[in-house]
């Protein structure tokens, strides 16, 4: 997901993104305490996402 792209999105939908997100990355840590994560790479990229979303809001709250 791109900054350009969720800065389309209204505050309210980047905040139920971030919760989405969140909810998937708390799973895929429980697949890692469980041993079998098929993709590895997802963590950092989940992590990205999020700080992204987290980008556009402060410069959403900053602009106004």
């Amino acid at each position: 997901m791109k900054a350009k792209d969720l800065r389309e999105f209204s505050k309210e939908e980047l905040i139920d993104k971030h919760k989405n997100i969140k909810k998937d990355l708390h799973a895929l840590n429980a697949q890692r305490q469980l041993g079998n994560v098929d993709k590895p790479a997802n963590f950092g990229n989940l992590k990205k996402d999020i700080a992204r979303i987290l980008t556009v809001i402060k410069e959403s709250e900053s602009k106004t």
